[in-house]
């Protein structure tokens, strides 16, 4: 009977551990408001203003504000690598941010092609910066309702490519071990290798993106 009560326990602790789980919902909100953090970051870069209140996303919890931060850092590191491959992303693309649907597509495109081969955490940073830049060129252009458009895109790449891999992995908290490392050097290293055809997809994605039009 002792046997079977403890089965039971460990049982239930099992059941309970999944229903804690984060949801497929739950984990597509905290990327948007991720996405948010990291747009607001580039905007105050770039010295656009632009009120918080303008991005309705949700608000981040506690535990995503660690990630926002580690999401951050990751993405200074990424871009510092390849400066002009993350600045007027929507020239390189050939776009103009006037056609949202254009915007989408073309984002849409280009992060498909990143998780072509497989999913890292590199190109997962990749993904927000090459968002985040063209969230950037919309409000500078004028066009600050676009990026309401990619933050939907986004929404529906992290449901389509992500939901499964970060719930193997026990959801965006697990970024953070990313930067437990002290290795600069080796961090730069994983991080460039991620993005070294990322080139590649910005000069070649318009034709796709118009062939789809």
């Amino acid at each position: 009977m002792e046997v079977l009560r403890k089965s039971s326990e460990f049982a239930a602790e099992v059941l309970d551990v999944f229903d804690r789980s984060v949801s497929d919902k739950e984990l597509v909100l905290q990327a948007k408001a991720l996405y948010r953090d990291y747009v607001l970051s580039r905007l105050t870069q770039h010295g656009l203003g632009w009120a918080r209140s303008e991005l309705h996303f949700p608000s981040s919890s506690t535990a995503v504000a660690e990630v926002s931060l580690v999401l951050l850092y990751l993405g200074d590191e990424l871009e510092c690598m390849h400066p002009s491959l993350y600045r007027n992303v929507a020239r390189q693309l050939n776009i103009s941010v006037a056609m949202e649907n254009m915007v989408s597509d073309a984002f849409i495109a280009v992060a498909t092609e990143i998780f072509a081969t497989g999913i890292t955490w590199g190109k997962v940073v990749s993904m927000f910066a090459v968002a985040a830049a063209l969230a950037v060129d919309c409000v500078r252009q004028g066009r600050p309702a676009t990026v309401h458009i990619l933050v939907d895109s986004l929404g529906q790449l992290v449901r389509r490519y992500l939901v499964p891999w970060l719930k193997r992995r026990g959801g965006w908290t697990e970024m953070t071990k990313c930067v437990i490392k002290k290795d600069v050097a080796s961090e730069h290293h994983w991080l460039s290798s991620t993005v070294e055809s990322l080139k590649y997809f910005l000069t070649t994605v318009y034709v796709y993106v118009m062939k789809e039009q």
